[in-house]
């Protein structure tokens, strides 16, 4: 059953050094300020598992956070390289770091086969393509009842799943509205689970016929982080931050900007800095 927490608590409770962690949303309410949180308390040797890893995970590579990544498609969105990714992944630096590249439908496939409880999945496709040739956890099986070549990808079932969310109610279930992405998935496919949320509600009321809601059962730990989503957006709260993005190219360039920005927004900052930024994209959108 859930528990409410502080982020910092629920950070310390449920990520551990090594483990494979998850941090998933799909453009929309990408969990930053959990992110941010994992960065201050120095967890290392992780590996960070993502369909589209873009700035967060650039900065907890940059920091040190992790040995390895497992992806389908890497950059800053609109905008070009992830410099600190390819530092880590050209020089080493701060830490090495191993990859893992597939394509989208095999890590949405991978998400769902973890979150059955299934070892693999299997799919249509990985035809034509050079990924196997590099990867390979790539595999090809043949249909038993047809015969047909198919493509097969391990499940994918994290340590750690970590998402953020528009509301969770008192009892703890948790509701996602507008894209979805793989949110649902991955926290059912992990062993332990971080839910941060715009807001604490007694009913959700309204929904959308998309609205997806993970019952209490399956998160762990559920904080409130008004804006932690942020620069990414938060259907119905706050529109992306598409400043930040294009500022983030110079920012990462260079390691001695990096590590001084990340000083002064991330090491001396907490969750409460995100409800600031939450308060002005949410004045602009209006």
């Amino acid at each position: 059953m859930s528990r409410f927490l502080s982020l910092a608590e629920a950070v310390e409770e449920t990520v551990r050094d090594g483990d494979a962690v998850a941090m998933e949303g799909f453009t929309h309410l990408i969990p930053f300020a959990a992110g941010h949180e994992v960065i201050r308390q120095r967890r290392r040797h992780l590996t960070l598992i993502r369909m589209t890893p873009d700035l967060i995970y650039d900065q907890l590579i940059g920091m040190g956070c992790a040995e390895k990544l497992i992806f389908s498609w890497v950059g800053n969105p609109g905008v070009g390289s992830l410099h600190r990714f390819r530092d880590a992944y050209e020089r080493g630096w701060p830490v090495p770091i191993a990859i893992e590249e597939h394509s989208h439908a095999a890590m949405a496939n991978a998400y769902a086969a973890g979150a059955a409880g299934l070892p693999f999945a299997v799919f249509r496709g990985y035809l034509g393509v050079d990924l196997p040739k590099v990867n390979p956890n790539i595999k090809r099986v043949t249909c038993p009842f047809t015969g047909e070549d198919l493509a097969a990808v391990s499940a994918i079932r994290p340590d750690v799943a970590v998402i953020h969310a528009l509301r969770a109610d008192r009892a703890g279930n948790v509701l996602i509205e507008g894209i979805v992405g793989t949110q649902k998935e991955v926290v059912l496919a992990a062993k332990r689970s971080i839910a941060t949320v715009e807001e604490i509600v007694e009913d959700f009321g309204a929904r959308s016929p998309n609205a997806v809601i993970l019952p209490s059962w399956t998160v762990g730990a559920i904080a409130c982080v008004p804006g932690g989503a942020h620069p990414s957006y938060a259907h119905g709260y706050y529109k992306r931050d598409n400043a930040y993005y294009k500022a983030w190219d110079a920012i990462s360039r260079e390691r001695d900007t990096f590590l001084a920005w990340m000083k002064t927004n991330v090491l001396e900052q907490g969750p409460d800095a995100f409800a600031v930024h939450a308060g002005r994209s949410r004045m602009a959108a209006e």
